[in-house]
């Protein structure tokens, strides 16, 4: 069982990856197309992934209880993401990444009317608050910024992440972080490429600056393998 030291430092490092996330997303898909960055992201993730199993003798389980356990964790992976990626057309990287504070009001909602989870009066003044301020902040920023396609695809993308940490919790499948991060990467990974036939026509026809690579470096390692292991291992 992790120490309280070690979640707490983990919680910490998954924090900051999340709220430097979005900056990356922006800067990967400014020479490609956003889907293109997503697919790209996980077809580099899964063999990183599956080498860093390999190397630490990590069990990957098979069976049906781990399947589901992979594919729940998957919505906080594919599932969220590419509504994410979609938003980068509409919002600001500032405002993608405010509106994953949502995640928290969301995954309470989400306990309390989905799995009828008991919530304490401090809970909803923390809620309260906290969409009080998000709301102060994005109605006094810039209008041109506040796209109502993007702000719905956010909400769909908070969701879809919220959901899947209660998904996860409730199969409760006993298998190690980094063999379940990597299994919704595989599952995220399949998923990703039944986009190609959508996306082939906007293949990249020349190699991307420095900063997108750059970018997309940063969502593959921190994002979808550091910050997913930390993510798992919390829940």
């Amino acid at each position: 069982m992790p120490s309280r030291m070690n979640l707490m430092l983990s919680y910490a490092l998954l924090v900051f990856i999340w709220a430097t996330t979005p900056l990356a997303i922006v800067w990967s898909v400014a020479d490609l197309h956003p889907m293109w960055a997503l697919v790209l992201r996980f077809f580099i993730a899964l063999p990183l992934a599956a080498t860093i199993l390999m190397l630490l003798r990590i069990q990957f389980p098979t069976h049906k209880i781990a399947l589901f356990s992979y594919i729940a964790g998957s919505l906080s992976l594919i599932g969220s993401q590419i509504f994410t990626y979609a938003a980068t057309a509409y919002l600001s990287s500032g405002l993608i990444a405010l509106m994953f504070g949502l995640a928290p009001i969301m995954a309470g909602l989400i306990g309390r009317f989905g799995f009828q989870q008991k919530l304490a009066g401090l809970q909803w003044l923390g809620m309260g608050t906290s969409i009080a301020g998000l709301a102060l902040i994005c109605l006094s920023g810039s209008q041109k910024h506040v796209q109502p396609i993007g702000i719905v695809l956010m909400l769909i993308s908070v969701f879809a992440y919220s959901l899947s940490i209660f998904l996860v919790k409730k199969i409760n499948a006993d298998v190690q972080p980094m063999a379940q991060a990597t299994g919704s990467i595989l599952v995220s990974t399949v998923l990703a490429a039944l986009l190609l036939p959508w996306i082939w026509q906007y293949a990249p026809t020349h190699l991307p600056s420095v900063k997108s690579l750059l970018a997309l470096a940063y969502t593959v390692v921190m994002a979808s393998l550091i910050a997913m292991f930390c993510y798992f291992k919390l829940v």
